[in-house]
């Protein structure tokens, strides 16, 4: 992890690199703080033909919205102290939320991944759309870990409910600990807010696009099989298949797609199991194949895949959040399949419970 001045150093050369695109800035250099100026973490001065401007910046490790706003407003407080000034926030990577935030208020930024922001005197940049090399950043890897994805899923399902905290660590059977650094991420993204009695989701579309985004398929074991049998029969055994003990067999992909939002068809049943995969293959006539296959029955990565879970004419089959991250992960129309969900399951259950 780097220390605070290698933060502060690198955004001074992201700064300076994206001003020395100007052929008319003369020259950018730091500036001692004078007593009676604020504190920020860089004090820059722009030297151009017209005559000087002064850059106050605040260096941020995260470009979240939350740290945004609160980097913004003390932009704003330094500027009164030090008229004429112009305002600046750094961040490895500057969220699109938090570079409208920054704009609306007169604010300049520049990030680390090129993105960047600057209107003062004769000078105006603007560089947009510059993916985030950060990526893997620890927050993403924190929040979409398989125990916080369980928390994800509650919120995600259970759309304007207030939560406390002990409830939804119930509920999603993980630890207190980890529901607050849940919480701590969506704070961050500005995706929740406070409720009279603890907090709710306040931005279901933001976070469950950001989480398609990181979702990772491949966490899942897939084996596939081929039967002669015609595909509702396929999945009417394996419903059955699913009702014997503790086994748990439920439809994902365009099986599941078909019930709660038709929208092409299909050749491939797709199916999570709980227990043995071989029994469940045994039990509806299935055999392994290494090609041709029209079954895949998945051994999950967690079991919170089938949180959620419903009952459609007898047969189990996601619930609408993992049925729509399955869908974007498959070939053959998913993604297409996954926005059609997406517009006729998902949302108008959104805005009923709203």
């Amino acid at each position: 992890m780097k220390t605070h001045a290698e933060v502060e150093a690198a955004a001074e050369q992201a700064l300076r690199d994206c001003l020395g695109e100007v052929p008319f800035v003369d020259d950018v250099r730091p500036l001692e703080r004078r007593e009676d100026w604020p504190k920020p973490d860089l004090i820059l001065e722009v030297r151009v033909p017209a005559g000087k401007q002064l850059l106050v910046v605040e260096v941020k490790r995260s470009g979240q919205p939350r740290l945004a706003r609160d980097a913004v407003n003390q932009l704003l407080r330094y500027l009164q102290v030090v008229p004429g000034a112009y305002g600046v926030l750094v961040a490895p990577y500057i969220s699109p939320e938090s570079a409208e935030l920054c704009r609306r208020e007169g604010v300049g930024y520049v990030d680390l991944a090129g993105n960047c922001y600057l209107a003062f005197g004769q000078i105006f940049i603007r560089k947009e759309c510059r993916p985030n090399p950060f990526a893997q950043r620890r927050d993403l890897r924190s929040l979409y870990s398989p125990k916080a994805e369980r928390v994800l899923r509650v919120l995600l399902l259970n759309p304007n409910r207030a939560w406390k905290t002990e409830a939804l660590s119930a509920e999603a059977r993980v630890s207190l600990g980890q529901v607050a650094n849940v919480k701590r991420l969506l704070a961050d993204r500005e995706w929740i807010e406070a409720a009279t009695v603890g907090f709710r989701l306040s931005r279901p579309e933001k976070l469950l696009a950001e989480w398609s985004e990181n979702y990772d398929h491949r966490r899942s074991k897939a084996t596939d099989f081929y039967t002669s049998k015609e595909i509702p029969d396929i999945e009417h055994e394996l419903a059955g298949a699913g009702a014997i003990g503790e086994t748990r067999c439920t439809l994902t992909g365009f099986s599941g797609a078909a019930r709660l939002a038709p929208f092409v068809r299909y050749s491939r049943v797709n199916a999570y199991v709980s227990s043995d995969i071989d029994q469940v293959a045994s039990r509806g006539g299935l055999k392994r194949v290494p090609s041709g296959a029209n079954v895949s029955l998945i051994v999950p990565y967690d079991d919170g895949v089938f949180y959620g879970a419903e009952d459609i004419g007898g047969t189990r089959i996601v619930s609408p959040v993992q049925l729509y991250l399955d869908l974007r992960g498959m070939k053959g129309r998913g993604e297409e399949s996954a926005d059609a969900l997406l517009e006729q399951g998902i949302k108008p259950r959104w805005r009923r419970v709203a």
